[in-house]
């Protein structure tokens, strides 16, 4: 007996769906098998003795692979070759070998994107950290010229401390001088008073 059996619905591709009714099929013994993902649905080819067959059908029209979402499993008759199922077992290994070398690449693709991006963010950080140490020596300099602003500051408080030393001494003489005058010019007074008959 020969048949063909189309699995329809949202998700029965990528989910291992082959591999489960090449498991099935094992299990009942039977002599030929293919299955190929066509358009969006699962397309299988079957051969074998009449009850194997019949229970292969009646298994996978109610059981499917655990992330699989089915929406009808059809059955055919079908007139046409099928190989047996060691040949396709072949052919499926290879098949994920395809796959598995392409996703390779395509990781490794990825890895390069990604490795080139880091050394781009490498090369931003080298001039960022560039950029801080002139960032630096702009401060250092600054720090510099502030710690000067500060030793010429002190050294005019210095010279503001001696000037107002000076002129506190100058304040003192020139009163010293102003109240002996004072007491000179009174005396002097006095003495023109008596003399004129003031007193």
């Amino acid at each position: 007996m020969k048949k063909k059996v189309v699995v329809e619905g949202e998700r029965v591709q990528d989910v291992g769906y082959r591999l489960y009714l090449l498991n099935v099929a094992e299990d009942y013994g039977l002599k030929g098998f293919q299955a190929r993902n066509v358009g969006r649905d699962v397309e299988v080819l079957v051969e074998g003795d009449d009850e194997p067959v019949k229970a292969f059908l009646e298994e996978v029209r109610t059981k499917y692979p655990e992330h699989a979402e089915v929406k009808a499993v059809k059955v055919y008759d079908y007139e046409g070759n099928v190989i047996n199922v060691e040949a396709f077992y072949r052919r499926l290994n290879l098949e994920q070998l395809i796959k598995i070398v392409n996703t390779g690449i395509g990781i490794l693709g990825r890895q390069d994107k990604m490795l080139e991006k880091q050394d781009m963010m490498l090369e931003k950080q080298d001039e960022m950290l560039e950029k801080q140490d002139m960032m630096l020596e702009k401060q250092d300099k600054m720090l510099e010229m502030q710690s000067l602003m500060l030793k010429k500051q002190d050294m005019m408080l210095e010279k503001q401390d001696v000037l107002i030393g000076e002129v506190r001494m100058l304040r003192g003489d020139l009163k010293s001088f102003i109240d002996e005058r004072l007491s000179r010019i009174e005396k002097e007074i006095t003495i023109i008073k008596e003399k004129i008959g003031l007193k």
